[in-house]
């Protein structure tokens, strides 16, 4: 079968491996589209803290189901989607329900090779029937899961603040969830086209334009829509410790950060600023069952644009040589699908 491995940071090849054969617990499924995500260009630059080479990428995923053990969920012909978190089921963080951050976490496309490949056998206890969507739709769940995970985090009530820093697809996902919930969502980012699609497409209802210059005039524009009070809930989707930082000036008294993005750096902030407003501080790491199923939902009642968040198609084959287009800002991605 083709796959494709990221043999070390900047290079991608096409090689032709054995194609899986399925253990008795896995379910084998023939990949149709794996979305390309922020993780898969980090692994592709260097810069994603949990990674080993030579690997092969890829975690969002949909594909069809060629065959599966006795008395699974799914069987053979059926849609479905990959939850890529294989969690271990018993460590402290599993005993509890949040296999999200389990202690023995392997995720496919970073701890273990993941879906660029035609055929993947995955344990049936992560693969799940999608039912009611399309194949493009399923393989976007993963990221959009991550949102709604974080928006969950929070907690975001109807007529709370938020703001949501850094446009990427993660940051998109979180406007789009605490919208769901009712809530007023600013959107931070240093493109316009971004900011654009946030407020034409996702409904947010105020955009604005990163300023790091001395002057910082963003920072004037969110104390006058928010009335010099800030905002109940920041999430950071950025990918930068600087900006991560920053992001702690935002948050109202009383209210909640939520970082989304992990960075290899260590964060720093202002202990008397923290205490004075008694932040709440949270880490949203992946997602649960339960973000899927908040997503599938929202996807069946046509509550997400999927059209407009999926901008380019990729074939499997051509990766190599398509994989650097998806790195130029000019091109406009958003979510791009391989497909296979």
């Amino acid at each position: 079968m083709k796959t494709v491995i990221c043999e070390q940071p900047g290079k991608l090849t096409v090689a032709e491996r054995p194609a899986p054969e399925a253990g008795p617990d896995d379910v084998l499924i023939r990949v149709k589209r794996v979305g390309v995500c922020g993780t898969d260009l980090h692994i592709f630059t260097g810069n994603q803290p949990y990674l080993a080479y030579p690997r092969v990428m890829g975690h969002e995923l949909s594909g069809i189901v060629e065959a599966a053990p006795p008395g699974a969920r799914v069987s053979a012909g059926d849609q479905v989607y990959v939850m890529p978190y294989l969690s271990c089921g018993q460590c402290v963080a599993c005993r509890a329900g949040k296999t999200n951050c389990c202690a023995n976490i392997r995720v496919l496309g970073v701890h273990a090779d993941g879906g660029m490949v035609e055929y993947l056998a995955v344990p049936q206890a992560f693969v799940f029937k999608a039912e009611g969507v399309t194949l493009e739709q399923a393989a976007m769940l993963e990221f959009l899961a991550i949102g709604a995970h974080a928006v969950s985090r929070a907690d975001v009530a109807k007529g709370q603040r938020a703001l949501v820093v850094g446009a990427g697809p993660i940051g998109m996902a979180a406007l789009i969830f605490a919208k769901l919930r009712g809530a007023q969502v600013t959107v931070l980012d240093s493109r316009d086209d971004r900011l654009a699609v946030c407020e034409r497409a996702l409904g947010a209802d105020y955009t604005v334009k990163l300023d790091t210059t001395e002057a910082a005039h963003d920072v004037d524009t969110l104390a006058r829509v928010t009335d010099n009070e800030f905002f109940d809930v920041v999430f950071d989707a950025t990918g930068n410790a600087k900006a991560m930082e920053r992001g702690f000036r935002f948050v109202a008294h009383g209210g909640k950060y939520v970082l989304i993005s992990i960075v290899s750096s260590t964060i720093t902030f202002s202990d008397p600023e923290f205490h004075k407003r008694e932040t709440t501080l949270l880490a949203s790491r992946n997602a649960t069952v339960a973000d899927f199923e908040t997503v599938l939902a929202a996807m069946r009642a046509g509550k997400i644009p999927t059209d407009a968040l999926n901008t380019h198609t990729l074939a499997l084959e051509n990766l190599p040589d398509d994989f650097l287009k998806l790195l130029d800002a000019s091109a406009g991605v958003i979510k791009a699908l391989v497909t296979c």
